[in-house]
């Protein structure tokens, strides 16, 4: 047997029961690649459901509002993949007849689909040849090859994705692609991979040389930034309710379209005394008496390339603010219904 026929038959008899797989819908088979492109099975499976019970087909998707879009998501992180998802949702609907192109060419003009989302859908839904290339493959391949070449560079991801085109069962090329990461996230895992009982070891470069844990072979990392945060939580009484100020994200920044508080960064730790010298001196309190009610311990939030450490002050305002240009004006027990960072999420678990 060789490689391609041994692997299809490992899959055939050890392979998940995941939904996405029961299907050749490129809606739902999108949905799915976009959810763990950052995200585990066992988290992402709640949002695949929740999303097809809410968004049934890209018309539904299409006609959302960008802000139910984000609320669904909230705690997967990567709010740009909603974003994207939302936007490639309304221009298959306009620009397409609702119908999704049935090449990786095709599809990877679409906003938010890449050269791995779209050689997925193209391989399980329309049989187009392509090979994927995603962590779980890139570690299969430079592990049976031994290749020394970092795979995230371009030249690395070139070699890589060539050599599994040419294993690529060109009859099959949708199971394939799907057998061969279903093999990277349950036998060929980063640390001590279950060699005895992978069914492509008796071609395995990195088990002969008894060096399967030093692939893929990766450049070094940078050390993370990191980004003071100091957030005002800062709340007033109206008509014997309770407000607090938020704000909407709207720069090119993290968490863009998402809602937090007011929030002062500043370039190093600094002491609730001087962000609140700071905030007065930009009228956030609008000129109005105000108590400290409460310093939060520090949050740390890690993202992908910054490390994020905050702090949030919360500030009890003596009237109505009037000039609040900036913020939103909610009441505490309409927070939720927002779309929130997780970190901000974290908070508000306390608070409310």
């Amino acid at each position: 047997m060789n490689l391609p026929e041994s692997l299809l038959h490992w899959y055939n008899q050890n392979k998940r029961p995941l939904p996405w797989r029961e299907t050749r819908d490129p809606y739902k088979i999108w949905l799915s690649e976009v959810i763990l492109q950052q995200t585990r099975v066992a988290q992402g499976m709640d949002y695949y459901h929740r999303f097809l019970v809410t968004f049934p087909d890209v018309q539904s998707l299409a006609k959302a509002d960008e802000q139910d879009v984000l609320k669904l998501w909230q705690g997967l992180g990567y709010y740009s993949r909603a974003r994207n998802m939302h936007h490639t949702a309304k221009e298959i609907v306009e620009k397409h007849d609702g119908i999704f192109p049935q090449t990786s060419a095709g599809l990877k003009k679409l906003k938010g689909i890449g050269d791995y989302t779209a050689a997925a859908i193209a391989s399980i839904c329309f049989d187009e040849p392509v090979a994927v290339l995603d962590g779980n493959v890139a570690r299969v391949i430079t592990r049976l090859y031994a290749i020394d070449t970092p795979v995230d560079t371009t030249i690395g991801r070139t070699q890589i994705t060539t050599l599994a085109t040419n294993l690529l069962d060109d009859h099959h090329p949708g199971t394939f692609n799907q057998a061969i990461m279903e093999l990277g996230a349950l036998v060929c895992i980063p640390k001590n991979p279950a060699c005895d009982i992978c069914p492509l070891a008796f071609g395995c470069e990195a088990l002969k040389r008894n060096e399967t844990e030093s692939f893929p072979v990766k450049t070094p990392k940078k050390s993370p930034s990191i980004r003071h945060l100091n957030y005002m939580v800062i709340s007033f009484t109206k008509n014997k309710e309770e407000f607090i100020l938020m704000r909407k994200r709207t720069g090119n920044d993290i968490w863009k379209n998402l809602y937090d508080f007011p929030c002062m960064e500043t370039e190093n730790a600094s002491e609730p005394s001087q962000v609140l010298n700071l905030c007065e001196s930009l009228e956030m309190f609008d000129g109005l008496p105000y108590i400290v009610k409460n310093v939060s311990d520090e949050y740390t939030h890690i993202l992908s390339h910054r490390r994020l450490l905050a702090k949030f002050i919360r500030v009890e305002i003596h009237g109505v603010p009037v000039h609040t240009k900036d913020f939103i004006k909610i009441r505490k027990d309409r927070i939720a219904e927002l779309p929130i960072p997780r970190l901000i999420d974290r908070y508000l678990a306390n608070l409310l």
